[in-house]
């Protein structure tokens, strides 16, 4: 009996176990592009004084302390495209910080602009990171901001090593991607509640005290300083506002529109063992704003 009982604990500890690893998607957008040279895609937004590249371009430091955060931004605007970095978060206590690597075109559309987010937000010590996503179309900054936002827990230490993360923009969908594994598709359903204006590629690291961790109730200790966020292997493949008709999306998937059944499951699996938070599931919010809901 008492060898029957641990036979059973043991499979069950191996089940759990199992659920928890990440599964394969069968399919790796993250291998299908070379990076480039930070320079040659991007080039500093704020805070350069807070930036440090590698000798060969291929990984870009950037750090918050009191005085500022810093940021950088792509050289062009993009009408779609695949958008990817690798990123290694900042340890220890990180409350109250935001690292990002997002898309938005607020300078051509202040206050009325269209964004699309993969934000880091700091911690305490003992507690994970959270990973926010996030699609604000035409509005944030006018009084009416609609946040679209999707929340993680990761299945992995962030700060710990490098994780891949990508943004896949297409005129039919947006895709989220953490090592390839897509963990969210936000689709078309109308041209109301879908970005199509160009918008230019972003990453920073800055304060954000007032929201970020447990909606302020912890916040940036300085402390703490310096918050170091390390991005290399970056990915920008898209088409321009200029673009001719020839150059086409990038693909989320071998057959080209939508993903495979093999990505469904693996985001399945994303949403339903990390997901901590799904505005269309959150009743507190009036859902009128957001008819995709």
């Amino acid at each position: 009996m008492a060898m029957l009982v641990v036979a059973v604990v043991a499979a069950a500890m191996a089940s759990s176990s199992s659920s928890n690893a990440q599964p394969s998607p069968g399919y790796y957008p993250s291998s299908a592009h070379r990076p480039m040279a930070f320079s040659r895609g991007y080039t500093n937004k704020w805070g350069p004084q807070h930036q440090t590249l590698s000798a060969d371009q291929s990984s870009l430091t950037i750090w918050l302390d009191k005085t500022c955060g810093s940021g950088f931004k792509s050289r062009k605007a993009y009408r779609n495209g695949y958008f990817a970095a690798r990123v290694k978060l900042p340890a220890g206590y990180t409350a109250g910080t935001n690292t990002a690597f997002y898309l938005s075109n607020n300078e051509a559309h202040p206050g009325f602009h269209d964004e699309v987010d993969m934000e880091f937000l700091g911690t305490i010590p003992g507690e994970p990171y959270t990973l926010q996503t996030n699609v604000y179309v035409r509005g944030s900054g006018d009084g009416r901001i609609v946040g679209r936002e999707m929340r993680f827990h990761l299945w992995f230490d962030p700060t710990a090593d490098f994780h891949h993360y990508a943004i896949l923009w297409n005129p039919n969908a947006i895709t989220f991607f953490v090592d390839d594994v897509p963990i969210r598709r936000y689709e078309r359903k109308s041209e109301l509640t879908f970005p199509d204006r160009p918008m230019w590629v972003y990453g920073s690291i800055w304060d954000a005290s007032d929201w970020a961790t447990d909606d302020g109730r912890h916040r940036a200790d300085y402390r703490y300083q310096p918050f170091v966020a390390r991005f290399d292997r970056f990915v920008v493949a898209g088409c321009a506002p200029t673009a001719p008709p020839s150059c086409r999306p990038v693909p989320a998937s071998p057959a080209g529109a939508g993903l495979t059944a093999r990505q469904y499951a693996a985001m399945r699996w994303a949403q339903q063992t990390h997901m901590v938070y799904y505005y269309c599931q959150d009743y507190r919010r009036d859902h009128s704003l957001t008819p995709e809901c």
